[in-house]
């Protein structure tokens, strides 16, 4: 009897890597996670428009959701931490005795400051703290830093309403000026947001950068004239001219000064800094731009690892 011999079956010869992407492109196919085009990544971004507010909205609205009061600690923590600073600075350091107005300057002055500060802070955790949001749906990750700082400016909002009651129950007169609030608002919030960018990324690579984070923003609002005039320190003689080039430009304090200026009557023109719309606006468009295309360049690595 002859012996019959098999050939094994072949296996097939592998594609080629050029072969298979000539076929997913021909089929508009893309690599799962990539990262897409700066436009198209701005596209993509405003068609989430929608759920970036009713995100920051409910984040807003769920903040003090266990607490008795309610929304209404949306105000008075800020206003308690100005109450605590004006007995602190105000009164035990003696600083009222040399800034007119001082209650309706200081309280500004928290408002404006607690708003970066909350901005940063939720920013540095945006995509650390919500990684499961991130890899169970796909949309820009740009949109929860920018949705944190959202809902940052929303709380000030409300808190605006008891900044007014106080200008006006200390004698502030309401002044077309206080349109000047619209937009020096925007350009702060544009700051915000794209600092808040910049941190969301170092955030989501280190982590641990959100407990260092309160003791670097306690030592800016400390240099950003929260609780004291920077115009009258800067007019002192004995101060190095770079110190004082530098207290003038920090962003957190151009962007209290200048809501200063609009609410407040006796804040003069002469005590802002010079050109001062113009590095507000220098300000807002660096941390912006800058800071979503820092974010933007990282997109595929948020939530891997």
């Amino acid at each position: 009897m002859s012996q019959v011999l098999h050939t094994p079956p072949q296996s097939p010869a592998p594609a080629d890597e050029d072969d298979l992407a000539a076929l997913a492109a021909r089929h508009g196919l893309t690599v799962s996670g990539a990262r897409p085009s700066l436009p198209e990544y701005v596209r993509q971004l405003w068609e989430r428009r929608h759920f970036i507010t009713a995100f920051a909205t409910a984040k807003l609205t769920a903040q003090y959701s266990q607490a008795k009061l309610g929304q209404v600690w949306q105000v008075m923590t800020p206003l308690l931490n100005a109450a605590v600073y004006y007995f602190i600075f105000g009164v035990l350091l003696g600083t009222k005795k040399h800034v007119p107005d001082y209650i309706p300057f200081l309280v500004t002055g928290v408002f404006i400051w607690t708003f970066t500060q909350s901005s940063i802070m939720a920013g540095t955790r945006a995509i650390s703290g919500n990684l499961g949001l991130v890899r169970a749906l796909h949309f820009p990750r740009a949109a929860l830093p920018i949705s944190f700082a959202l809902q940052q400016l929303q709380q000030l909002l409300f808190s605006m309403a008891a900044l007014i009651v106080i200008l006006i129950c200390f004698g502030v007169p309401i002044s077309v000026s206080w349109l000047l609030v619209i937009p020096a608002l925007f350009l702060q919030f544009t700051f915000n947001a794209g600092v808040s960018m910049v941190m969301a990324r170092m955030g989501a690579k280190t982590p641990d950068i959100a407990q260092l984070m309160p003791f670097i923003l306690r030592t800016w609002m400390y240099l950003s004239g929260v609780m004291w005039s920077i115009d009258k320190l800067t007019k002192a003689d004995d101060l190095p001219h770079a110190v004082v080039i530098a207290l003038e430009t920090n962003p957190a304090a151009v962007y209290i000064d200048l809501m200063r200026y609009a609410l407040i009557d006796s804040f003069h023109s002469s005590q802002l800094p010079p050109h001062v719309w113009a590095a507000a606006t220098g300000w807002a468009l660096l941390a912006g731009v800058g800071g979503f295309i820092y974010f933007w360049k990282a997109e595929e690595t948020y939530g891997r690892g």
